[in-house]
């Protein structure tokens, strides 16, 4: 008996190409009778024991059936009435919206339906701990960091900094660029840069959080990866499924974290990682 193999849609040519794929039925059903149930928002604030910072998370959450598509927002810029907008709307109409978040939860939303985060989709589970939130943060850093194919001594740009990455990085002895629009400090009193795309020329790999999709950022840092040949990972709760249609289209790898995040329950968790050499990944 021959074995069924599964084929994944061809990589993404650039996050416009993909909604316009989407609307055109190629993934799946017409997102236009695709229609939210639920739309919510989730706020954090953090300081890990024995860290000297702590920092916020706010992020606009879509459920349509089992799927949930997700994008970080800085805290306190997300309408009241977003939510509202989402709820019963379909995601053709809301991959339409005039903000950013919405667009991008919208389009995350339709990709874990019609393609979740499967074996068959590409996807090799990586298991989280239970344990302390510092605990979990770690683990997730050094399932991130294993992605960055680059040598001892490599320079990485991060883009949307996490101590526990930058942390996992030097262990690998890898140095860093930390970048974030934030601006600051690292946990070992480093600036943190506040222009990503003024950094890239200098660095030899690139990690970027999944929050570029929502801030807009994202296809200049694919663009530079793709055409300067360079290894861009990223790492996502926002846009989770998003990010591995565009393997083999400058991005290397994906660390995808659908919702609930790690940071939302002291049990155990699975994230989902992604190689633009596996078997079976978009071309």
């Amino acid at each position: 008996m021959t074995a069924l193999t599964t084929q994944l849609p061809a990589a993404a040519a650039s996050y416009d190409d993909l909604v316009a794929r989407v609307l055109g039925g190629e993934f799946g059903p017409d997102p236009r009778t695709q229609r939210v149930a639920v739309a919510f928002s989730t706020r954090q604030a953090v300081r890990h024991e024995s860290r000297s910072g702590g920092y916020r998370n706010e992020v606009l959450s879509l459920r349509l059936a089992a799927a949930v598509g997700s994008c970080a927002v800085e805290p306190g810029e997300l309408p009241d009435a977003a939510i509202e907008d989402c709820v019963g709307a379909d995601l053709a109409g809301l991959m339409a919206h005039e903000l950013r978040p919405v667009r991008v939860a919208a389009l995350d939303t339709y990709l874990m339906h019609v393609l979740p985060h499967t074996p068959a989709n590409g996807a090799r589970s990586w298991s989280l701990p239970a344990g302390s939130s510092l605990r979990k943060s770690r683990a997730r850093a050094r399932a991130v960091a294993g992605l960055v194919d680059a040598a001892p001594g490599a320079r990485v740009l991060v883009v949307g900094v996490v101590n526990s990455l930058l942390e996992a990085l030097r262990a690998r002895g890898l140095s860093y660029v930390p970048c974030d629009l934030k601006g600051g400090t690292t946990e070992w009193g480093e600036p943190v840069r506040t222009d990503a795309l003024a950094e890239l020329a200098h660095c030899d790999a690139v990690l970027a959080s999944g929050m570029t999709l929502g801030n807009g950022s994202f296809e200049a840092l694919r663009e530079h990866a793709l055409h300067h040949g360079k290894p861009l990972v990223m790492f996502a709760q926002t846009g989770s499924a998003v990010l591995p249609r565009f393997l083999g289209s400058g991005v290397s790898a994906v660390c995808a974290e659908p919702y609930p995040f790690f940071w939302l329950d002291g049990g155990p968790g699975t994230l989902h990682r992604y190689r633009a050499d596996a078997p079976g990944a978009a071309r």
